[in-house]
């Protein structure tokens, strides 16, 4: 008897893996097909992106969309302009978050309640509701076509979720260890950023890496702002490149556009991935 229940038991055991494989590349292949028709499109030829029916696989490829991306504007600038923007936000918001969720999670405030209710608010409320307000704000300080109108919104509206995340950090690491710090003589912003930034690396990377995603891909706020062709950013310029003519719409550069813009972010997950898994998965399991 139990030499017939074995094969059974296989059969059932192969079928879950053969479904659980089929599940996994079907939603890999799910995720995956709107970037791969971005790539095949952008090395395709304009007659393959117009025919009719649709060319998947393309019959020639060429790199002249990409050529064209830096012979009819300047791409290179515009790369420049978004790694800017990005770069600075990222680290004022981890400069003046990380203090904020310090002192949050470590001292006794008044209202500390209320003041995290209303970094959680801040956090769930859709920043495009902000933008009238903003507005008024950038023409007030004439801060139009200037890097400060993308700098101070992209910091003001990433540092509430920057203060979350680091405060949850520094609430998980042990007292002790900042007692045997004062005891040595360390002062708290000594203590800070000597002892306590160190160990919560994996949050600092997770952290900013998110807070550059998104003023990398920000785009109301840049197509309003600025409007210099020498300080747009890759979202702006890649929605505002045209073709020979009114009525003709450069895919191929597009998709192009699309892929140049998307490779800095993939190489910046591709180096911090271990802290990012790290960052998002510290606190889930107490030891």
């Amino acid at each position: 008897m139990i030499l017939e229940q074995t094969p059974d038991k296989s059969r059932k055991i192969s079928w879950s893996y053969i479904l659980l494989g089929i599940s996994i590349v079907t939603i890999i292949l799910f995720t995956l097909a709107p970037i791969l028709w971005q790539v095949l499109t952008s090395v395709k030829t304009n007659e393959d992106i117009s025919a009719i029916p649709n060319v998947y696989l393309p019959h020639k490829i060429t790199l002249q969309h990409y050529l064209e991306l830096f012979e009819r504007r300047p791409f290179w600038l515009y790369i420049f302009n978004s790694a800017l923007v990005s770069i600075v936000s990222t680290i004022l918001c981890l400069l003046l978050g990380s203090p904020a969720a310090y002192a949050l999670a470590r001292m006794k405030l008044r209202g500390e309640t209320i003041i995290l209710v209303l970094i959680a608010v801040v956090t769930l409320f859709p920043y495009a509701l902000l933008f009238l307000g903003v507005l008024e704000i950038i023409k007030n300080l004439g801060l139009g076509n200037n890097y400060l109108a993308l700098i101070i919104p992209y910091t003001a509206i990433n540092m509430p979720l920057t203060i979350l995340v680091m405060r949850s950090f520094f609430r998980q690491l042990p007292q002790d260890l900042e007692d045997a710090a004062k005891i040595d003589g360390y002062k708290t912003i000594s203590m800070l950023t000597a002892i306590i930034l160190p160990m919560t690396l994996p949050a600092l990377v997770t952290t900013g890496i998110l807070t550059f995603i998104f003023a990398w891909n920000e785009y109301i706020f840049a197509l309003t702002f600025i409007t210099e062709e020498t300080m747009k950013t890759v979202p702006v310029a890649t929605a505002q490149l045209g073709g020979a003519s009114l009525f003709d719409i450069p895919y191929g550069a597009i998709a192009a556009a699309t892929i140049l813009g998307t490779i800095p972010l993939v190489i910046l997950v591709l180096i911090f991935q271990r802290r990012i898994v790290q960052g998002l998965t510290a606190g889930a399991v107490k030891g």
